[in-house]
């Protein structure tokens, strides 16, 4: 990656526009008061220039000049199909946070 541009991984919802997708953005968070995992969604409008995305694939856009009044992202590279085959793994950032030990192992040495 070259650029500083922003890059979010989402699925295609909508491929009945020509040359353009609708990919679905989910983020997951913890609420910070109740501590339950709570689901966002956010749609964008992508450019693809193949046309021939499917529906339910998995896809990672990348940022771009305004193409038209909605449309702001461009389709990078196509992660998953529809079937569920892998065309390259998905790599990022991943943050894994090590389990505490429970109090029973603790006591119990």
């Amino acid at each position: 990656m070259a650029n500083d541009r922003r890059r979010l991984i989402g699925r295609v919802t909508s491929a009945k526009m020509a040359k353009t997708v609708v990919v679905e953005i989910e983020r997951r968070k913890t609420h910070r008061v109740y501590k339950k995992v709570i689901k966002s969604t956010k749609k964008v409008y992508a450019h693809d220039e193949s046309d021939a995305i499917e529906v339910g694939s998995v896809v990672q856009v990348v940022e771009s000049k305004p193409l038209s009044k909605t449309k702001r992202w461009v389709v990078e590279q196509v992660l998953e199909t529809p079937g569920g085959r892998v065309l390259q793994p998905i790599t990022g950032d991943v943050v894994v946070e090590p389990e505490a030990p429970a109090a029973n192992e603790e006591a119990a040495t």
